[in-house]
Parts: C-alpha cells; structure tokens; sequence
C-alpha cells in the first residue's frame, strides 16, 4: 500500500518528528520493562496478601507466552512494511521478516493484562501506552496494521485464557488458578 510509504516519507521530511518517533519507541518500551519488573518486585516482597500464586503467574505466563510468540514470528517470518513497499521506514530498524505479530506490542499488553491482577489504574496506564506505542510501530513503518492488531489479540486471549482478568474485573466468575 502506497500510504505506508508516503507516510513514512512524510515523518522522514521533518527530522523532529523522526526523533520524536525513535526516542517514544524506545522511551514507551522501557517504561513498560521497568513497571513489569517493578511489578514483580512489588509482588515478590510487599504483596499485602502474600499470594505468591499472583508472582508465579506474572513471571511464568508473559515468559512462556514470548517463548512462543518469538517461535511463531520466526517460523512464519512475514516482511514488514518497508521490505515489501521497499523504502527506509522513519523508526530505526533493519530486521528482515518476522513483522507478524508486533512482539513489541504483544508484550506490552501483555504486561498490561499481568498489571491488571492487582492494579486495574496502572493497567489502563499501560493499555494506553500500548496503543501509542502500536500506532507508533505502524506510522513508523516498521508493521502493518494486521501485526499491531494480532500483537494485542494474542495478548487478550492468552490473559482471559491464563488469568481470567477481564472477567474479575468486570464482576463476572473469576477463572481459579
């Protein structure tokens, strides 16, 4: 598609706004790690309950869950945008295939709907990074929309598959685990 080009021609034509792209990639990513390990932390040692269960979970399922999307990505090796419409994309990447799905945006929902077991606000403040930081890996020319939005999709069926959370929060039957 032509606008995936045009786009990233445009960002690449004000050098602001591909800094400004580059360092919130990066900025939102890191973020994201340290909340997750703050998270853990948190849980490790100052878990009021002290549900361990919570921590094991919050370790074992986003770790497990990477292992696999990492394999499907590799295996499937789909190209990114700038390998098929064959232009320089405005974010700072040279990796050959393996756009599908967005493991960026894989994780950081991920993290979200990990946060979301103990801390609904912090969640909400991680699902919005998320979404900026999906838009950004598009408009940056570094996936298609189809990774961004199968990056998140994974990352909900595996949280209402392994955690339940959506409907704890919502008051329906909380899934035991």
């Amino acid at each position: 598609m032509i606008a995936y080009k045009a786009i990233t021609e445009h960002i690449k034509n004000n050098n602001g706004l591909v800094t400004a792209l580059n360092v919130l990639d990066k900025a939102i990513t890191y973020i994201t790690v340290l909340l997750y390990a703050g998270y853990l932390v948190y849980g490790a040692f100052f878990e009021p309950s002290g549900d361990y269960n919570i921590l094991y979970r919050s370790i074992l399922i986003p770790g497990v869950s990477f292992v696999i999307v990492s394999l499907f990505r590799k295996i499937i090796s789909a190209p990114r945008p700038y390998e098929v419409y064959d232009f320089v994309p405005a974010l700072n990447k040279d990796t050959k295939g393996k756009s599908f799905p967005s493991r960026h945006v894989f994780s950081i929902f991920m993290v979200a709907f990990t946060i979301m077991q103990s801390s609904v606000a912090l969640a909400v403040f991680v699902i919005i990074l998320g979404v900026a930081l999906a838009v950004i890996r598009v408009i940056g020319g570094v996936h298609f929309i189809k990774d961004v939005i199968a990056g998140f999709a994974i990352a909900l069926i595996i949280a209402v598959s392994c955690y339940g959370i959506l409907c704890g929060v919502f008051g329906l039957i909380m899934l035991p685990f």
